[in-house]
């Protein structure tokens, strides 16, 4: 037997906003859109891809699962993701390397330090 990841669904109340926004964060391209369900891959033939399914209610509690992020430039993607409508989030992180955002919806995610495989760094 064979299995393969194909996305990761997330609840939204405006799923085609919430995913035109990650789209826009990742350099993903809107695959499909719906008022109910809409998906963002790479394109529409690479996954695994981000859907968004509608929810009534709107977030109440920390996310159970979440996006790293790995920036080449850890300040101005914060900077960028700040002037897209994310806000910076507190779930008792403290005092780390990372900076944890929130995304329109109250979906957390960090930016990470920029982090490169042992093979990438000269």
């Amino acid at each position: 037997m064979s299995i393969k990841w194909f996305s990761l669904t997330v609840d939204a109340v405006d799923p085609p906003k919430l995913a035109r926004w990650w789209a826009e964060v990742l350099d993903y391209q809107v695959v499909f859109e719906e008022d109910s369900y809409s998906a963002i891959a790479k394109d529409e033939w690479t996954f695994p891809g981000i859907a968004f399914n509608r929810v009534t209610e709107a977030k109440t509690a920390k996310n159970r699962l979440h996006w790293d992020l790995n920036p080449t430039d850890q300040n101005a993607e914060v900077e960028r993701l700040l002037a897209m409508g994310a806000v910076k989030a507190d779930i008792g992180q403290g005092q780390v390397p990372w900076v944890v955002l929130a995304d329109p919806e109250g979906n957390e995610f960090c930016v990470l330090v920029p982090w490169k495989h042992p093979e990438e760094v000269s």
